[in-house]
């Protein structure tokens, strides 16, 4: 069995010199790949130098959108340099965030446009973040799509049936974390289990959202087993037929190879 963590934050920032043991901890668990995401151009390049030397691991680069309003100088332009080297998979994570207050909602938008644009300039995937958003987020997705091609991924979905309609519609992978794991969250495993099985990703969303049996501790790759298991229970098929899918979608999806 081989699982695909389609979005986690490895870098030294966050686990410090604990980080090859979470790797190797997710590796003994049957995750042969993962998609580590950049918030800010730090751990973007980070991303991408972990990646670079860790086979099965692909990096994306973007700023997100809770970080925009204190982006220094220059570091939009290493964004884009980064994406343009060919050393990540996607741009992301970007998107609007109406939960948090960090980033005026105007600023968020120009900044979600511009990391779409980009995205839609390299014919790289889009790694969005929503959060009590997602009805603006698929306006502007769609917005997107009338101008040209664009793969989106919403990841740690929490929308109803009727926004993953509308974002399968747009062509949108979506993604499922720890969230849906959780007791209160049969609506979204009830979501979850009419997903098209080839537009489906598991994530871990590490260090963060990590999923039953393991609420309240730090989160980490080797831990997406739990929500890949959940994800096949609710859609009545095999762990290991979950995990094929669900990794296949991610290699044709960052373009990596098994």
């Amino acid at each position: 069995m081989e699982l695909f963590d389609s979005h986690c934050h490895l870098d030294p920032m966050r686990y410090l010199d604990e980080l090859p043991a979470v790797v190797a901890r997710a590796r003994a668990a049957g995750v042969t790949g993962m998609a580590i995401i950049g918030t800010r151009a730090m751990d973007s390049e980070a991303a991408a130098d972990l990646a670079s030397r860790e086979p099965g691991l692909v990096a994306t680069a973007g700023i997100h959108p809770n970080d925009v309003n204190e982006v220094v100088a220059g570091e939009w332009d290493r964004i884009v340099t980064l994406a343009e080297s060919g050393r990540v998979a996607a741009i992301g994570e970007t998107g609007l965030d109406w939960y948090r207050h960090d980033a005026p909602p105007d600023i968020q938008r120009e900044w979600f446009d511009r990391h779409v644009q980009l995205a839609q300039r390299l014919s790289l995937p889009l790694v969005v973040h929503t959060r009590e958003s997602l009805a603006d987020v698929l306006a502007m997705l769609r917005e997107a799509v009338a101008r040209g091609p664009l793969t989106a991924i919403l990841h740690a979905f929490t929308g109803t049936s009727v926004e993953a309609g509308e974002a399968l519609e747009l062509g949108c992978y979506l993604g499922f974390a720890g969230m849906v794991t959780f007791r209160s969250s049969a609506g979204l495993r009830e979501v979850a289990a009419t997903v098209p099985i080839d537009r489906l990703l598991v994530e871990t969303d590490s260090p963060f959202l990590s999923p039953e049996p393991l609420r309240g501790r730090r989160n980490e790759p080797a831990h997406v087993v739990h929500t890949a298991r959940c994800l096949a229970l609710a859609r009545g098929v095999s762990l290991e037929v979950l995990a094929a899918a669900t990794a296949a979608n991610a290699r044709r999806l960052f373009r990596c190879g098994g």
